[in-house]
């Protein structure tokens, strides 16, 4: 795929997205919900045939589906090594994790003031039992990950930080350093990588986050659609979380255990749930087949995303638009922002319901409007878009 195939109109990936139309809308949407190609549809209509067709026994060809989500998943983050569990949200899979932490012996949890709500909203439900749970600020997003390593200590059992903040895009650098301070303290480290997922080159090794554990998922940028995100374990860390399905010990079923202790699983299978609607991995395991036919690579998605995000910053600026009104970080270079733009303005929320009358889907978190392209938008789009919201500003203010 060549890039320059997907900025010129027609865009060389419509014709596989004829069921989103996207060639005729404006999808600001690429960061929250990216259009599904049309396989998706073959792999919801694959899981009700092998329903129909084998009825209990559907369960083995689920499992194979299964493993090509998690096989798919393991290839974005760099990963050889990891063990994945595969959930409908990554909430579910944040739930479990956070029981198998030993929150009586270490009851201080360290993470960020930009975390997403799922996370957010968790930790301060369990600050109001008396976890403590240290915030440190996520601007700018430079010196996160030093900020998390000041706040570790012995009594710490666990980091949670972003890769990508969902609020801004910023990239969050060397989180490495946060994976050496939490292994010296005896502490765990999960990295939220959703809003780098497909969208910039995330590689664990790299990084140096072998021993992290990693929620994620593919309602975003990976266009999967709902119920299929991941929690990775590396392979030496064998917590026992409390909230547990029976699917934590699946393979394990027919043995008995000879033991009072609840038994679990090998590592992955230990933050399991029960039993699930297989369809989404039908639907995510052929939508990860077409990236790969179509060759759209972390790297080259990054290419297309950098290209795109800038055209919407250069165009934004030309609009010389009042910075009190709405205006853009100018002061984070745009390699350290990931696959949005984000526009800081009081009246985000208006400005994101008038877009939406003219035809220009966006969101907006706080006051933060959100533009996020996607592959299958054309230059052309991209600058319709901005034109909208310029004719927006004009009629607001």
């Amino acid at each position: 795929m060549n890039p320059a195939d997907l900025y010129r109109t027609p865009n060389a990936l419509v014709p596989h997205y004829a069921h989103f139309g996207v060639d005729k809308r404006l999808l600001f949407t690429g960061h929250s919900h990216q259009a599904w190609p049309d396989c998706g549809l073959v792999g919801q209509l694959e899981a009700w045939s092998d329903a129909a067709a084998y009825v209990d026994e559907k369960w083995e060809r689920a499992f194979a589906k299964a493993e090509r989500v998690k096989a798919g998943f393991a290839q974005l983050v760099d990963d050889r090594e990891g063990i994945y569990t595969l959930a409908p949200s990554t909430h579910d899979l944040l739930v479990r994790w956070l029981s198998s932490l030993d929150l009586r012996r270490r009851p201080r949890l360290v993470t960020t003031d930009g975390e997403f709500h799922s996370v957010r909203r968790q930790l301060d439900r369990l600050a109001e039992e008396g976890i403590e749970v240290v915030r440190v600020p996520h601007r700018p997003a430079d010196g996160v990950a030093e900020r998390l390593v000041a706040a570790v200590d012995e009594r710490t059992a666990a980091v949670i930080a972003s890769a990508v903040f969902f609020t801004n895009a910023h990239i969050v650098p060397q989180l490495g350093i946060a994976m050496q301070a939490c292994e010296r303290a005896g502490a765990v480290l999960l990295v939220d990588a959703y809003h780098a997922l497909d969208v910039v080159p995330f590689s664990l090794a790299e990084q140096g986050l072998d021993h992290a554990f990693v929620v994620g998922g593919g309602y975003k940028y990976c266009q999967l659609g709902e119920g299929n995100c991941f929690l990775r374990s590396p392979p030496d860390v064998p917590l026992r979380p409390i909230v547990t399905g029976w699917f934590a010990e699946f393979d394990a079923l027919a043995e008995p255990t000879g033991s009072s202790r609840v038994p679990y699983g090998e590592v992955g299978g230990r933050f399991a749930g029960s039993t699930y609607d297989p369809t989404s991995h039908y639907r995510a395991a052929k939508v990860f087949d077409f990236f790969e036919t179509q060759k759209l690579t972390p790297a080259l998605l990054r290419e297309v995303s950098q290209h795109q995000v800038g055209r919407l910053s250069a165009a934004f600026d030309a609009l010389d638009a009042d910075p009190e009104k709405i205006r853009r970080d100018r002061s984070t270079p745009l390699d350290r922002v990931a696959g949005f733009l984000a526009l800081d303005a009081p009246r985000a929320g208006d400005l994101c319901r008038a877009l939406r009358q003219r035809g220009v889907l966006a969101d907006y978190r706080g006051d933060v409007l959100r533009l996020g392209p996607a592959p299958y938008l054309t230059d052309d789009q991209l600058d319709a878009g901005i034109a909208c919201l310029g004719e927006v500003i004009a009629s607001l203010f």
